[in-house]
């Protein structure tokens, strides 16, 4: 239950159910210099509102000019076709956005609205069941994914409004804080009411850059992780979710988007480009039109001959551009008080999920070959309880579980971004109300750190943003 903010100041027991802790104590460790090295050898180390931007360091000429035309097009706005920009037309009908930039500014992360239309924040939809592959079930009417704009002469699917519960609580020591939760409400809906049982899950725009590195993790690396019985009885039982490859044909490991919902950064690509700007490709030929969304289904197509709206080629470039972004530097990783906090995070079991290291393996770009970095994150799924539960499966991600994020380059969120929102839906006013969010499986981490002085709690916080 969330408690309302009319409630007076209490303990965090009385939002969250915890018991008391003792406070935790941690023998604090040199640091090691390649953890400065986030992306290993391709590391960048800019702390400017560029800091997500850049290409990773030692790539060859050739590899250069194609993230170069694989940023251009990531950045571009695509048009309605027909248009004389015949290679960027066939926007729509229906979209969230006009361009990749759009959602992911800077190559960083999203955040919700303040007002008005969401833009690099979309809500899922889906009922109860599975598709023919084991998926979400798409909401008969308005399918997988609400969209609230339309090109014209094509009705848009309805807007959405969002506002917030904000319920307080303190930490052991007294201090008192305040968190909030969205709360999601549709109006003006194109085609009549949704489905009675339909499930919905808002998400903000992920960061993109560093995800070559994470799709260069060999798969047994991932599943060596992977303790779904809890055999150790530490409280973490991280899986694996295994999710349809359209390529391959086939199911296979999912290691991308908050559930670990896509195999790869291609059919991840393509199905934003479908999704959020109602661009066909190769991967996803069929527009997504309702059943009953006639003017959608009879819109002008911007494919040539009946070829998909997106060309293979520009598919494979920003493909590429998404592969090769590098990921900043660590800043201050020797300083006194963050060592503190590093000592505390593996102390109270965070990195169980949100594991430092890992070596990629081979690979077709060398620079993503044979790496030792630093991305904290296990990829696998872990139960967050239910104050973070959207009660909507994605192939075999419960209603519960989400795929553990990495932290790498989460310390320059403000200055690249212009915000500090985390998780899944931004809900999280920086990387304490985050912590405070996370039950299930971290239940015992996030009571950790409410027992924790305040000058721990802040040593906490600047290793994280640290990285």
């Amino acid at each position: 239950m969330f408690h309302r903010p009319t409630l007076p100041l209490t303990v965090l027991a009385s939002v969250f159910g915890l018991a008391a802790c003792a406070p935790v104590t941690s023998p604090v460790e040199p640091y090691d210099p390649a953890e400065i090295d986030a992306a290993g050898s391709g590391t960048v180390y800019d702390v400017s509102g560029n800091a997500y931007n850049h290409s990773l360091r030692g790539m060859s000429r050739d590899e250069a000019g194609d993230f170069a035309v694989g940023n251009n097009l990531f950045g571009d706005n695509w048009v309605m076709a027909p248009s004389s920009t015949s290679a960027r037309d066939g926007l729509g009908p229906v979209y969230n956005a006009l361009s990749c930039g759009s959602c992911h500014f800077n190559d960083g992360r999203g955040r919700p609205p303040e007002s008005g239309e969401m833009v690099s924040m979309l809500v899922r939809l889906s009922v109860p069941g599975a598709d023919p592959h084991g998926g979400p079930l798409g909401e008969p009417t308005y399918g997988g994914q609400f969209q609230p704009r339309s090109i014209t002469g094509v009705p848009a699917e309805g807007g959405t409004e969002l506002t917030w519960e904000e319920a307080t609580g303190a930490y052991a020591d007294g201090t008192g804080y305040s968190i909030r939760r969205p709360v999601l409400a549709f109006h003006d809906l194109g085609f009549g009411p949704m489905d009675p049982a339909v499930l919905t899950s808002m998400r903000v725009a992920p960061p993109v850059y560093g995800l070559g590195l994470l799709e260069a993790i060999p798969e047994s690396a991932i599943l060596a992780l992977s303790d779904p019985d809890d055999r150790d009885g530490d409280g973490i039982s991280g899986r694996p979710n295994y999710v349809w490859d359209e390529a391959l044909g086939e199911t296979v490991l999912g290691r991308f988007g908050w559930k670990a919902n896509q195999p790869s950064l291609r059919q991840q690509t393509a199905g934003a480009f479908l999704g959020d700007i109602g661009i066909t490709s190769s991967v996803f030929p069929n527009r997504e039109c309702g059943p009953t969304q006639s003017e959608c289904l009879s819109a002008i197509d911007g494919g040539e001959s009946g070829a998909p709206e997106l060309s293979d080629a520009f598919l494979d470039f920003v493909v590429f551009y998404g592969r090769t972004l590098s990921v900043p530097g660590r800043r201050e990783a020797d300083d006194p008080q963050v060592l503190e906090g590093r000592a505390l995070f593996r102390t109270v079991g965070c990195a169980s999920c949100h594991v430092p290291e890992h070596r990629t393996g081979a690979s077709d770009i060398a620079v993503l070959a044979d790496q030792r970095i630093w991305p904290y994150t296990d990829l696998l799924l872990h139960d967050m309880g239910e104050e973070l539960a959207d009660h909507r499966p994605d192939y075999q991600a419960s209603g519960t579980e989400w795929r553990t994020p990495p932290l790498w380059g989460i310390g320059l969120l403000s200055a690249v971004n212009r915000h500090d929102f985390l998780l899944h839906d931004g809900r999280a006013r920086g990387v304490t109300e985050a912590i405070l969010w996370h039950g299930g499986e971290a239940e015992a981490a996030r009571d950790a750190f409410v027992a924790m002085s305040a000058s721990e709690r802040t040593s906490l916080v600047r290793f994280l943003e640290s990285l």
